[in-house]
């Protein structure tokens, strides 16, 4: 259509003569699409046959369905039929909405809370986009549907025909209207979708036992499937199907069982070990109310290291189960059939989503981890679970999850805070899990006479981080000498550990103390209050730590050193934490010419490992005195005690939340840990620190040792080995 009018012109902004021009022609012209982007949009919104036949079924799932009958039939002329037997579509429907790509109605449907009358069912559609899902399936398709008190309806489409014409406005779909209904005879309503022509007809053995894994997963195995069931049928070729296991069943033998449910800050979980067949270790069970979520690092996004009202913003209420087994070689001999659930796990392994009790597609499909479950486990490998060892579904409201948007290609949330919070929350329940798990696995480790061998952590990523924050605070151009040199050393002490074979220094807590001293300065950095001086200051330190380390293999470097200036030296270093993170600090060696106590130790070992400690503090506080609170009470101590017989100590307390009833013997275990993202090895390498020194690290008991009042969270002492 063409439209042309002359001056006055609409436009104000644009003149309406110009010099040799005696009137101005504008032109009106619509957007007319090709017929070839129903093509496109069937080809490149839906990436496999397999997904195309999943949101057919979630089709039917927002027709109020409660049952869906998928045929692949192979023989013959190939086909694929899905039958539903949901509400049914008129013909001023099929005009206005199923004929009109990309309308909103779903949408509509799901803001205005409007449910569906059999159901109760908010609507997982909402772009409209899904009935293209057909045509990645084949050419030819015929639908045939109808709706209460209406006609039977059915509409055919040759695609190639269809995409063949220039736009869509000039292609036509027909519509045949049967007064006599042939499908849905005797009142029934519902849709089938018949494909025929299909664009692959080589459905290999492992293909459909993949699509039917795919299809019956939309409903949650875990808890009610909401009035909604799937079958799959493969006439002549049943055998492909029947030996697939119950999903009741593998769930039935796992050794791990973990639920929990967080909302408005509130994390509430069930923690159950179950017994091992031909194992003499005891089940056991733990369960906490109201405990406090422990989330992981964030890169920014937030302040507070656990959840609160506002970590749900957006999202609901979070709820999941986790289904864990344990495949070593000493459990697998142990377990029948074990091949049938190797070959489950692989393919089903992973945490899923649910909304409603629908499955968002494609959390948990093989090749998904989308929590990084399997690099998480790299570091940490007797600590941390992977995803071919897990069942696990995450249950979310529909109505309340208003933050998570679906991308139109149907993998996953689109990217966003909520989607990044939901993650968060998400890791910080698989992280309690894994410190709940850890105890039992020692337990399963020790009866098989095996220890920890954990690998050691990289430095190449905290330093990539810490040169992003250096270039965006423009500090990259002044701070790279000392990267540099920090690398190099780095390196240097690598070859000498390596080729040292020491017996008492492990080769992780030597990596792991310059990753922390690494990701300590782009702590400093990122958090915007760095002066020049001070993060030199820092990567300065870390030389000297890496030289102490060389020090120490060569049994030369112990001198003489007071209690005062290692003190003042840590808490200079973490002048900018305390002040950031609001934590009153009391330390009386602050003040004065008082040494304390003078020693003979390696200063930037014994350094590390007091660092360590003021490390953890920070943590727990922040931990029992979230951001969230009007009023913060974060308190940290640091004294000089002579209590101790072993001799002259440094003491650190704090107002956290304690060692929470874990043994000493246990903390200073190394890779043992409670935090989300820890690596626990910090305590570990502070015990090591003091023993090689000739000193001990200490867990004193409530009163014995003196120090001020309200300091009841965790107390920790550093005892020296000569006394003044």
């Amino acid at each position: 259509m063409c439209v042309r009018w002359r001056s006055p012109a609409p436009f104000p902004d644009l003149p309406t003569e110009r010099p040799g021009l005696s009137e101005l022609e504008r032109i009106s012209e619509p957007f007319r699409l090709r017929a070839r982007v129903l093509q496109l949009l069937g080809d490149e919104l839906i990436g496999s046959a397999r997904l195309a036949v999943f949101e057919l079924v979630k089709n039917a799932y927002d027709a109020d369905a409660s049952k869906v009958d998928v045929t692949l039939d192979l023989g013959g002329e190939p086909a694929i039929t899905v039958d539903d037997d949901g509400e049914g579509m008129t013909l001023e429907t099929l005009r206005s909405v199923w004929l009109v790509p990309g309308d909103d109605h779903r949408q509509k449907q799901r803001e205005a809370d409007r449910r569906t009358p059999r159901h109760g069912r908010l609507p997982l559609g909402e772009k409209g986009l899904g009935r293209f899902a057909a045509h990645k399936l084949g050419d030819s398709i015929t639908l045939t549907t109808r709706a209460e008190n209406s006609h039977e309806c059915v509409v055919g489409i040759l695609w190639t025909k269809l995409v063949a014409q220039r736009y869509l406005d000039e292609a036509p779909i027909m519509i045949e209207v049967r007064r006599r209904a042939e499908i849905f005879a005797g009142g029934k309503t519902g849709t089938r979708i018949e494909i025929r022509k299909l664009r692959a007809t080589g459905w290999s053995r492992r293909e459909i036992r993949n699509l039917y894994n795919q299809v019956t997963s939309i409903c949650s195995p875990f808890g009610e499937s909401g009035g909604f069931r799937v079958d799959l049928q493969v006439p002549g070729r049943e055998d492909w199907i029947a030996d697939l296991p119950d999903v009741s069943e593998i769930l039935n033998r796992a050794v791990w069982k973990f639920r929990f449910r967080l909302d408005d800050g509130r994390f509430d979980w069930r923690y159950e070990f179950r017994q091992i067949p031909g194992l003499k270790l005891d089940g056991r069970i733990v369960e906490k109310s109201g405990d406090r979520l422990k989330l992981p690092a964030s890169d920014g996004r937030r302040k507070n290291v656990v959840a609160d009202g506002t970590t749900t913003d957006d999202i609901g209420p979070v709820s999941g189960e986790l289904h864990v087994y344990d495949l070593d070689r000493e459990i697998r001999q142990k377990l029948p059939n074990i091949r049938i659930l190797e070959n489950y796990l692989d393919q089903a392994g992973g945490v899923r989503v649910y909304r409603d009790g629908i499955r968002v597609y494609n959390y948990g499909e093989a090749g998904d981890d989308w929590l990084g479950l399997d690099l998480r486990r790299v570091n940490l490998p007797t600590r941390r679970i992977s995803r071919n060892i897990v069942l696990g579904a995450i249950h979310l409201s529909l109505k309340d999850s208003s933050g998570l948007k679906e991308k139109t290609n149907r993998e996953g949330f689109v990217e966003n805070d909520a989607s990044g919070r939901l993650k968060d929350i998400v890791l910080g329940a698989v992280s309690a899990f894994e410190e709940e798990r850890h105890a039992d696995k020692l337990r399963i480790r020790r009866l098989a006479g095996k220890t920890d061998s954990d690998a050691a952590p990289g430095i190449e990523k905290p330093i990539e981080d810490l040169r992003r924050a250096l270039k965006r605070r423009g500090m990259l151009e002044e701070m790279d000498r000392h990267i540099v040199r920090i690398e190099k050393r780095y390196r240097e002490t690598q070859e000498i550990l390596l080729s040292a074979s020491m017996s008492g220094l492990n080769l992780a807590v030597v990596f792991h103390e310059v990753e922390r001293g690494v990701r300590t300065l782009h702590r400093t950095v990122s958090d915007g209050d760095a002066d020049m001086d001070s993060a030199a200051r820092q990567a300065r330190h870390l030389m000297h730590l890496l030289d102490g380390f060389a020090e120490l293999l060569r049994r030369d470097s112990k001198k003489l050193h007071s209690g005062r200036k290692l003190v003042r030296t840590a808490c200079r270093f973490n002048k900018l934490r305390f002040e950031y993170h609001r934590v009153e600090l009391f330390c009386p060696l602050l003040n004065g010419d008082d040494d304390g106590f003078r020693s003979r130790f390696a200063f930037n070992i014994v350094l590390g490992g007091l660092s360590n400690l003021l490390d953890n503090a920070l943590y727990w506080l922040r931990v029992r005195w979230p951001d969230d609170k009007k009023r913060l009470e974060r308190r940290l101590y640091i004294g000089v005690s002579h209590e101790f017989d072993a001799g002259p100590a440094i003491v650190v307390a704090d107002n956290g939340t304690g060692f929470q009833g874990n043994d000493p013997e246990e903390l200073v275990r190394p890779f043992f840990t409670r935090r989300p993202d820890g690596m626990g090895l910090g305590l570990y390498y502070t015990n090591l620190a003091m023993d090689l020194n000739g000193g001990q690290l200490v867990f004193p008991q409530s009163g014995e040792v003196e120090i001020p009042d309200g300091f009841e969270g965790s107390t920790v002492a550093l005892v020296f080995g000569e006394k003044k």
